[in-house]
């Protein structure tokens, strides 16, 4: 009996210590949950005054989900990213959230979404499928200062939990990046456009530390290349 219940939680839980080349390789999450996370690991404290988020995300839901949070012990909602509800894309940015609209995004196809935040400033931007919103900031917030827990597929109400399954991702990311500066337009075209471009310095798919918990399967990235 003890076989079958090792195995069992090896699937539920995948602890990965040294960097991992993720290259054409998606993180799946198959069901609403509020437990199904990915925790990336590594990242080591520092003052993050500005700093710039990439990734790719695919998912046939409609309603708010999200794919990327990062917190500190002061400041849970220190920067995070939300796919569209109705047409809307939400950043955290402090412990307080701005929301663009009239962005362009699919149901059931890849999207490409890079977020940007400058706390001096408090300017947030994003960035879908290269077509770029608006810069916004909230009428307040706070700098997330400390040592970063930062998940993919769920939002952060405390330092590394917190968990609502209503707000739980359920698909597929990939390309995930994170820079410790705001990338410029060009660079950000780059990554858009899946061309060759400078690997986040911050958190790398290419070298990416990371543990999965809960129902969370590392796959190869479908494609169809029928020849008939």
């Amino acid at each position: 009996m003890m076989r079958p219940l090792l195995f069992c939680l090896l699937l539920f839980t995948v602890c990965c210590a040294d960097p991992q080349d993720l290259t054409d390789k998606v993180f799946t999450f198959p069901l609403e949950s509020n437990t199904a996370h990915v925790k990336l690991i590594g990242v080591r404290e520092q003052n993050f005054k500005t700093m710039t988020v990439c990734l790719r995300f695919f998912s046939d839901l409609s309603r708010a989900q999200s794919v990327f949070s990062f917190a500190t012990p002061s400041c849970y909602n220190g920067f995070g990213l939300y796919t569209p509800s109705t047409g809307q894309y939400g950043v955290d940015t402090g412990n307080n959230a701005v929301f663009f609209w009239g962005l362009p995004g699919k149901l059931s196809d890849w999207n490409s979404l890079c977020g940007t935040w400058d706390t001096g400033t408090g300017l947030a931007q994003l960035w879908v499928n290269g077509q770029p919103s608006s810069r916004k900031a909230p009428v307040s917030w706070v700098s997330p200062v400390g040592t970063p827990s930062i998940t993919l597929g769920q939002e952060q109400d405390s330092y590394g939990g917190g968990f609502d399954a209503q707000q739980s991702f359920v698909g597929h990311l990939t390309d995930v990046h994170m820079w410790d500066h705001v990338l410029s337009p060009c660079e950000i075209q780059l990554y858009m456009s899946q061309l060759s471009f400078t690997p986040g310095n911050v958190l790398n798919w290419q070298a990416l530390e990371f543990t999965t918990h809960g129902r969370v399967a590392v796959e190869k990235k479908q494609t169809v290349s029928c020849y008939l």
